[in-house]
């Protein structure tokens, strides 16, 4: 497979830079094998069976960009210079990994200074390792005072982050602090809605998967199965493998709300049959992938030639997916992390 195997040509006004209002006022395209039909997310427990469960990643998106300044001793007082500063992960020394501008300008023992919050510079390699002066809840409330939500690129290219975005760009159950990009299907739920799945007999469970920046990074190698992944934290609890297990011994479907939750589950079931999980997971799903737990996917439009563009078409199959994205500029949904969602059941 190539990596041109998976472009398609999308209008740039068709880039969502703001969620619609209501959340569940989105539109929905719901392909179930070979019918599509054009609906709103709110129809959603009309589309559902009772019985069917929906795993929802519990995540909750962190204030990751910090702007401030960088200290360094120097003899010739040139030591202070603005930084900027993006996390993009914990790590696995209790730390965290990042990214700066100016990258180059960096420093082991360097002394990184925001609004009443400092870090120190580990370690210095393709990203930086650094490490806060409070933890826990302390640390929690100082990112809230200093920092700034992770808009994707592409919509901070086209404006800057907003008060509005603190809440738009975060799931209602987020739970878990933790991610540097929000699981974006799950931004078209409302507590109307879920009550009214409720009522249909859907099910829902949970699961955390810290979405990492590296979900925005572009592919680069031409040859897609040469590709890998950025590792990401997740955890997959007892009570979510039981609600799947129960589900599937009565015949309803698992359908992930998200590539995350469905990455997550997926990489949790790798020895066959879903069982708990906790750790890092760098599972890339493209087309040939055997699916073993998820019998379907809500999810958004994604970016060409992108893992999660992948991800989709290993589900739907390629033509089929490239034919659902044409139909979808065609009847001009709105793409990528605000835009409209899709229901694939193959």
């Amino acid at each position: 497979m190539k990596l041109s195997d998976f472009a398609y040509d999308l209008p740039e006004r068709l880039i969502a830079t703001r969620p619609v209002s209501p959340r569940s006022a989105a539109r929905l395209m719901v392909a179930e094998g070979d019918v599509v039909r054009d609906l709103r997310v709110r129809d959603l427990p009309s589309v559902l069976r009772a019985g069917d469960l929906l795993v929802l990643n519990d995540t909750k998106v962190i204030p990751a960009r910090l702007t401030g300044e960088r200290v360094r001793a120097t003899t010739d007082g040139s030591g202070r210079a603005r930084v900027d500063l993006t996390l993009t992960g914990p790590d696995a020394a209790g730390g965290w990994r990042a990214l700066a501008r100016p990258m180059r300008k960096m420093r082991a023992g360097d002394r990184l200074e925001f609004e009443g919050l400092a870090a120190e510079v580990l370690a210095v390699g393709e990203d930086l390792h650094v490490a806060f002066d409070r933890e826990g809840e302390a640390l929690d409330a100082a990112l809230e005072r200093a920092g700034r939500m992770p808009l994707p690129p592409y919509i901070e290219s086209r404006r800057a982050p907003d008060a509005r975005d603190a809440e738009d760009y975060q799931p209602i159950w987020a739970e878990h602090r933790g991610a540097v990009a929000a699981p974006t299907a799950s931004l078209h739920f409302d507590d109307s809605l879920m009550g009214a799945l409720a009522e249909a007999g859907v099910g829902t469970t949970r699961v955390t998967l810290h979405v990492g920046a590296g979900t925005f990074l572009p592919v680069k190698v031409e040859d897609v199965t040469t590709h890998r992944m950025h590792a990401e934290w997740g955890e997959v609890r007892a009570e979510a493998t039981e609600a799947i297990a129960a589900t599937k011994a009565a015949g309803g479907r698992v359908i992930p709300v998200g590539t995350t939750a469905l990455r997550l589950i997926e990489a949790a079931a790798a020895g066959g049959r879903i069982a708990p999980f906790r750790g890092e997971t760098d599972i890339f799903i493209y087309p040939g992938y055997r699916f073993r737990v998820a019998d379907g996917l809500m999810t958004n439009f994604h970016l060409p030639e992108s893992t999660l563009l992948m991800l989709v078409s290993a589900l739907m199959g390629r033509e089929r997916m490239l034919g659902l994205y044409e139909r979808a500029v065609r009847e001009e949904y709105r793409f990528f992390s605000y835009g409209d969602a899709s229901l694939l059941l193959p």
